[in-house]
């Protein structure tokens, strides 16, 4: 369920002490998302952290706003250093993603001395891992995961997540697929088609706009099911998916479809896909993006995954897109690349999972 309140420690003092190398009148605090220069300030690191790592920026301040707002504060806490001057030179957020899994960013200016940005790094970290005792406690948990990214050139990350004691455990290729105008006729229509015994369909919409709950119920059943047995699976309440979702700067209910097998005079639901937007940061057109792509293990080799792909595929091109991006586990036994490779798709950048158990304090 979502708690009324943040699990998270909300007072940073609370969780670091005073570390040595930050230079004088540097202080530990939390961003302010009501002050337009915070999250200015916030977005220009994470965007100059993505263009160190991958070659190009992609965050705006969509991005950072999920993180930092009041909003999202019922499952997330940050924490910002601050230079003599207030300006925000480093930042966290922890992220309370499922029962047992924590994410964590972790960004500090790439132009710091590196004595200063590795003082800072120390904090964030210090502060990360009180944070996952604290959630840990909250949720009743006798040892808390936190989960972080990093792009896989950068060097400086790496070694300050192998430092503090993160172990690297997953390889990710993002991977981008172009789109045409004329593929918006690769399906009969995104809104419904059917082939080979499979009904492809959007989620339906109730009164108000929102989704049919019965729909969303369905999409969340086939992904608990389709990932029960993928890497670092931890299971997602229904509240905590939709919650999560919602918060995501490119969602859209009406990027999200199923797969349904026609039998026996009724309908199943055996897969889906939702989607998001991925805007463009240089004015040029949008792109959609894969979120979650399950199918049930039962109705694998039908088909399913492929039909749902070329679905959002012709929903790009209809709504004038130039591409489709996804993300894939480069270690999984799967074989997902190959059918994505034969697809079209592309490895544009590699990412890293990295992975620390924190042991929880006894209450």
């Amino acid at each position: 369920m979502i708690p009324e309140d943040s699990r998270f420690e909300n007072d940073p003092e609370e969780l670091v002490a005073e570390v040595p190398g930050l230079p004088s009148g540097w202080e530990v605090g939390t961003p302010d998302p009501a002050d337009r220069f915070d999250v200015a300030r916030l977005t220009h690191l994470l965007r100059a952290h993505e263009r160190h790592g991958r070659g190009w920026a992609g965050a705006g301040v969509d991005d950072v706003l999920v993180e930092v707002s009041e909003h999202g504060l019922r499952m997330r806490q940050n924490v910002v250093v601050r230079d003599a001057e207030g300006e925000i030179r480093a930042w966290a957020s922890a992220h309370d993603r499922a029962a047992g899994r924590m994410l964590f960013v972790h960004v500090v200016e790439r132009d710091l001395p590196e004595r200063v940005a590795k003082a800072c790094s120390d904090v964030l970290f210090e502060w990360g891992v009180g944070q996952a005792k604290v959630l840990g406690a909250a949720r009743g948990l006798e040892t808390q995961q936190i989960d972080t990214g990093a792009f896989a050139d950068d060097e400086r990350q790496h070694k300050w997540l192998a430092d503090s004691g993160f172990e690297r455990v997953r390889t990710w290729w993002q991977m981008s697929r172009p789109v045409t105008a004329e593929e918006d006729g690769l399906i009969p229509s995104p809104d419904r088609w059917e082939g080979k015994g499979v009904v492809f369909r959007r989620v339906r919409r109730a009164d108000g706009g929102m989704p049919d709950a019965d729909d969303l119920r369905k999409v969340h059943d086939v992904l608990e099911s389709a990932f029960v047995d993928h890497f670092n699976h931890h299971e997602e309440t229904f509240e905590e998916f939709v919650h999560r979702l919602r918060e995501d700067p490119g969602h859209r209910w009406d990027h999200w479809w199923l797969a349904e097998l026609v039998e026996d005079g009724g309908r199943t639901a055996v897969g889906t896909l939702v989607g998001a937007v991925s805007e463009s940061s240089g004015g040029g057109p949008d792109g959609s993006y894969v979120e979650y792509l399950g199918v049930l293990e039962a109705a694998r080799g039908r088909g399913v995954a492929k039909g749902l792909l070329r679905t959002i595929i012709a929903d790009a091109a209809g709504r004038g897109r130039d591409r489709v991006g996804l993300e894939v586990d480069a270690d999984s036994s799967t074989g997902a690349d190959g059918l994505y490779t034969s697809m079209g798709w592309v490895t544009k950048y590699v990412t890293e999972s990295w992975h620390r158990d924190v042991p929880v304090d006894p209450a």
